[in-house]
């Protein structure tokens, strides 16, 4: 495991995050089409996927990640989130993927930890 000394190295960096989930995402349902009894499967996956990914990088942050999958069918989606912390060094990153059957929606939230 690295370890971060710099405030350079130890900030979030969404676009690095952004690229490690999309290829968890591509790894769980890249190929697929929308099935509704494997959605709470495929969203566990994700989720803990992204999560280990993230935390073999090393960084010093608490994360959160969510995942949302929906079917196409021609409806609207919209979320928002706000956060109250240090933007210095802390940080989130939306994935949004898609195929021709669903949506997905992955949200990380990372707060630096300090020692």
């Amino acid at each position: 495991m690295e370890e971060y000394n710099s405030a350079e190295e130890a900030a979030f960096n969404a676009d690095e995050v952004s690229v490690s989930v999309k290829e968890c995402i591509e790894g769980v349902i890249g190929g697929t089409d929308y099935n509704q009894s494997k959605v709470n499967q495929w969203t566990a996956s994700i989720v803990e996927h992204s999560l280990t990914h993230l935390v073999k990088q090393g960084r010093p942050f608490k994360y959160i990640v969510n995942c949302s999958i929906m079917q196409k069918r021609g409806t609207g989606l919209h979320t928002a989130h706000s956060c109250y912390w240090d933007t210095t060094t802390d940080g989130s990153s939306t994935v949004k993927w898609e195929n021709r059957t669903m949506n997905c929606v992955v949200n990380v939230f990372a707060a630096a930890v300090t020692l």
